[in-house]
């Protein structure tokens, strides 16, 4: 039997026996479409932590000066005890980790928490209190909507000014011009002078929820109560440059505290890397556990097409017996019952891939989870499927080929 017709043959069983084959392909169509949808949430995951998230948060060619790790994945109590016993940044560090940056790298002091905040207009809400410097603008490359960011004078000289996010502007001032209009965090005024475009979100988390003032204002000190800054976020104008500011501190840093060469920095010096690593590590936990499912779906799938072939052998006794009698070889025999699983196998794939496509993008458009299909997955979810009836038919068609043709023809 040639290979069309075999997968003709197979398609045509398909289309009489509707609901058997429905049962034979479900295990194949469960197994490939959550194979789809993990890969796709991955796949989403992973270009939205690369494009997105760190160039959101961080910035390019970045990197931060602190004095704890900002991602701690897998530590351990002595590692914490040990973090917690470093001492805290004050701004004449802060002067010496700056006079030894390459030229052209901007930075900018930053303290940051949660804190409450109120207006006339509308009732207390959390928002993300950041006090800063002027350049964190452009470090972050925010675009002013409405207003202005404030200038290094209005730093110098602590003005109590403040840059909003858009929900913090809808919310404290509905349906009103927040510019000029006082905001007050922890019961301390200050005049909105900019608004922020519109940046979104981050696995559910707003960036929207901002408010930014000048770090020589009472809120540092209110966020920084020893005196101390949060960090240090540096850019420089290029991956190498990145790679010299970062040595250039550390052996700075170093020598101001007098660390000796066999002792570990007492300080964190950070870059995106950090942050995509520990989501790296974080996909690859949802990867490896995802692929549960689909496998043991695949394995259903396996043994119920190896079943529903071993059937289809019984019932067609007779006809390989007639075939064999009219001088088809046993691998032509074989070669009939392969192709026909692998083509149910494979039908049962492609609707598991409209599927999975189909939940991914479920999953995308009703939680903070996105999600990017990944063209190399359709092609391993179809050669899957194919691998699976090859292999959960290979013992059916085995049996059909060894067949007696003339106990086959007595055969009713």
């Amino acid at each position: 039997m040639r290979f069309t017709e075999a997968i003709r043959l197979a398609l045509q069983t398909i289309r009489v026996q509707k609901l058997k084959s429905f049962f034979t392909l479900l295990g194949v169509m469960i197994g490939v479409m959550f194979l789809i949808a993990v890969v796709s949430i991955v796949e989403g995951m992973n270009q939205y932590v690369k494009n997105d998230f760190a160039g959101k948060l961080f910035g390019v060619n970045t990197f931060t000066f602190r004095r704890l790790p900002d991602f701690q994945p897998n530590s351990t109590d002595a590692q914490w005890r040990e973090w917690m016993r470093r001492p805290r940044i004050f701004m004449p560090e802060v002067q010496l980790a700056r006079g030894v940056l390459p030229p052209g790298t901007r930075s900018a002091v930053v303290s940051e928490n949660f804190m409450y905040a109120s207006s006339q207009y509308a009732r207390p809400r959390q928002v993300d209190a950041v006090a800063t410097e002027a350049d964190y603008f452009i470090m972050k490359k925010f675009v002013i909507t409405a207003g202005r960011a404030f200038q290094p004078q209005e730093v110098n000289i602590g003005s109590r000014v403040v840059v909003v996010g858009v929900e913090i502007a809808e919310h404290f001032f509905p349906d009103l011009d927040p510019i000029g209009r006082d905001l007050r965090i922890r019961g301390i005024p200050y005049t909105v002078i900019g608004v922020i475009e519109k940046q979104g979100t981050v696995f559910g988390y707003s960036l929207d929820r901002l408010a930014i003032v000048p770090y020589t204002t009472p809120l540092q000190r209110l966020l920084r109560p020893r005196g101390d800054i949060g960090e240090l976020d540096v850019q420089a104008p290029s991956g190498d440059a990145v790679t010299e500011g970062i040595e250039a501190v550390r052996e700075a840093v170093r020598a101001q505290r007098k660390l000796p060469p066999n002792r570990v920095d007492n300080f964190s010096l950070e870059t995106p890397a950090a942050a995509l690593e520990f989501f790296a590590s974080i996909t690859n936990r949802i990867q490896t556990f995802g692929t549960a499912l689909p496998a043991i779906g695949l394995l259903v799938g396996a043994m119920v097409i190896m079943n529903i072939m071993l059937v289809a052998v019984a019932e067609r006794t007779r006809e390989i017996g007639i075939r064999k009698a009219l001088g088809a070889r046993r691998r032509d025999i074989m070669s009939q019952f392969l192709i026909e699983a692998a083509t149910l196998s494979v039908v049962g794939a492609a609707i598991g891939i409209v599927l999975g496509i189909a939940a991914a993008k479920t999953v995308a458009a009703f939680s903070p989870l996105p999600a990017a299909v990944a063209p190399w997955s359709i092609g391993v979810a179809l050669l899957l499927g194919a691998g699976v009836g090859v292999a959960a038919g290979a013992y059916p068609a085995s049996r059909a080929s060894r067949l007696d043709p003339i106990a086959a023809l007595r055969q009713e």
